[in-house]
């Protein structure tokens, strides 16, 4: 990897994170040269790290202007709490019984992990936590498409659960709840309850009623 280019994933990097986490909020706009000296590069590696998150969808530029960062739109939000609903519910019921209770053993001790990261107030470990959480139900499916597929929103879920910050800390013990309440439902091998409780979880955690939609 030449210089131009290491630069260059720095900056993707670091000013990608700073949208996952908040740092640059929706409707921001950035500019070239303030961000190349927060970063300590030039403006040319910058230049190309705002074009690749320009093709990603997460901000938008205007020639000499800047790079205002998107949000997401109330139908965006509504889409992804329907493909995560399709994804790990259907992962859910594919699981044979003995994946599903071997899940449900290992995310016991994680939602001790996630207590924690919420009691510390830890916003950052409590989503990256609670992404792999969710991931696990598309993995008991063992099907790598659809596992892929959930890779590539979990940067979106992020970005949700860092927006969402001040709620998901207010309501952290219903959190910690419904999440116990998915783990119980794995473990008793109840895949239409899990789907039921998932839908309900989702629907509490973006403000959508996901009881439209059938996985």
């Amino acid at each position: 990897m030449s210089t131009s280019e290491s630069a260059s994933e720095r900056a993707y990097a670091a000013i990608r994170e700073g949208i996952l986490n908040g740092t640059h909020a929706a409707d921001t706009m950035l500019g070239e040269a303030g961000l190349a000296a927060r970063l300590g590069v030039s403006r040319t590696p910058v230049r190309a790290a705002l074009a690749r998150l320009q093709d990603e969808g997460w901000i938008t530029v205007y020639p000499k202007r800047g790079a205002l960062v998107r949000g997401m739109s109330e139908k965006a939000v509504a889409d992804l709490a329907d493909a995560r609903l399709i994804l790990e519910g259907t992962g859910v019921q594919r699981a044979t019984p003995r994946r599903r209770l071997a899940v449900a053993d290992r995310l016991a001790a994680d939602i001790d992990r996630q207590k924690q990261a919420l009691a510390d107030g830890d916003l950052r470990r409590f989503a990256e936590l609670t992404v792999a959480f969710h991931r696990s139900f598309v993995e008991a499916g063992d099907n790598l498409v659809m596992l892929e597929l959930h890779d590539r929103l979990a940067d979106r879920q992020r970005f949700l659960l860092f927006a969402y910050g001040n709620t998901l800390l207010a309501r952290s013990d219903a959190v910690i709840a419904e999440h116990e309440d998915l783990v119980t439902r794995l473990r008793n091998d109840d895949g239409p309850g899990f789907v039921e409780t998932l839908r309900a979880h989702l629907g509490e955690t973006y403000g959508y009623d996901l009881r439209r939609l059938c996985p």
